[in-house]
């Protein structure tokens, strides 16, 4: 029998899910590639989705209607969908026909009885409790929660991009620890494209890139940007990614932007700043910091994985203006210091958060468990 993968995913789109198709084809070569595509398989059974939509509204609707949750996650969060999409797997994946599968991200469970099974994530439902602002009220129902523990549980080996998670997994999951390993996560951005420029001029500008404003600590930001231009009135910010109304001189919003174009707003800026009040990773920061940027960041979630206070970065608590402020005004004051911080970040990130690093870790441990290595 040829060497065969089943490697499945959400959707077709999700830039992450094909970096690590890309990666794991470039580092298990020999084998064979079934992609399975869940949303694929779901648009070919109208049924199940009309039934879903049901549930939905039977278990998450005034929730819904309320703002608490959104209809689009909560479709991935009823114990219908999680049995409808595991028995559907079932059928399609037949374990004589393959030597292991590959599950991308933890809505629903791949694993095949009998056959290795492996999943990649960047969180945990229950990881969202570590967030100081998290809003229980946003948890999904305990049933599916059993459910997702199931997930886990099924799987030979649970990779995750960050210690946090692996944390979460093992205190709040229950999972073994031999059974989880933290691989790190590339960029989407080729760290390679970016080039550091030591003898780059020196111009007080902040770059801010995030898509949802408000939870991305945009306000705090904002705020503190008043404060940092009482000292520094020519100071500039350039907000990506958002396009929320701000009218100030000093202030430039472009709103989301391709890939092409934040290469250049990173290579032109001075320091990364956002400061998250909850974050599931935040590829953004390697992306400033392979561009050679010092980060001003949260210290929450998996961000002291790779921004150390006082290395790379500054590290301050979630909603602390004054300390966005002040983390700031210390890096216009040290043009030095933050030319360090950046040349230590790049050096991270080129070591230890990109795609070829990843693979090569991720097959190390499949090939272990295996009795391949």
């Amino acid at each position: 029998m040829k060497k065969r993968i089943g490697f499945i995913r959400l959707n077709d789109h999700l830039i992450y899910d094909l970096k690590l198709e890309e990666t794991l084809r470039t580092h298990f070569s020999d084998y064979e590639f079934d992609v399975f595509t869940i949303k694929d398989i779901l648009q070919r059974q109208p049924f199940a989705i009309i039934i879903n939509c049901l549930i939905i509204f039977a278990m998450y609707g005034w929730d819904i209607l309320s703002g608490k949750k959104e209809f689009r996650s909560s479709f991935w969060h009823t114990p219908f969908i999680f049995h409808h999409i595991r028995k559907t797997l079932g059928r399609k994946i037949k374990k004589e026909n393959y030597h292991f599968t590959f599950q991308a991200q933890s809505l629903f469970d791949g694993s095949i009885g009998g056959l290795p099974h492996f999943l990649y994530t960047d969180h945990t439902h229950l990881a969202n409790l570590t967030y100081p602002n998290f809003d229980r009220r946003k948890l999904f129902s305990k049933s599916w929660i059993k459910l997702e523990k199931e997930i886990y549980h099924n799987a030979d080996i649970v990779f995750v991009w960050s210690t946090n998670i692996g944390h979460s997994l093992v205190d709040q999951y229950n999972q073994p620890r031999n059974r989880v390993a933290c691989v790190n996560v590339g960029s989407s951005i080729k760290i390679d494209d970016f080039k550091p420029d030591p003898r780059k001029e020196f111009t007080r500008s902040i770059l801010f890139v995030g898509m949802d404003w408000e939870r991305k600590g945009g306000l705090d930001l904002v705020s503190a940007f008043n404060i940092i231009l009482n000292k520094y009135p020519n100071a500039q910010l350039t907000i990506a990614g958002s396009s929320p109304m701000i009218n100030h001189p000093n202030c430039k919003v472009l709103g989301p932007l391709p890939v092409e174009q934040l290469k250049v707003l990173y290579e032109k800026a001075d320091i990364f700043c956002m400061p998250t009040l909850l974050e599931p990773f935040g590829i953004v920061y390697l992306e400033a910091m392979a561009a050679g940027l010092p980060i001003v960041a949260t210290r929450l979630g998996t961000i002291p994985d790779f921004v150390r206070d006082g290395w790379n970065g500054w590290l301050v608590e979630p909603g602390d203006v004054e300390g966005i402020a002040n983390a700031i005004t210390r890096l216009f004051e040290n043009p030095e210091q933050c030319r360090l911080f950046g040349s230590r970040g790049a050096q991270l990130v080129q070591k230890y958060y990109n795609w070829p690093a990843v693979g090569k870790n991720i097959q190390k441990h499949i090939l272990g468990y295996l009795g391949l290595s």
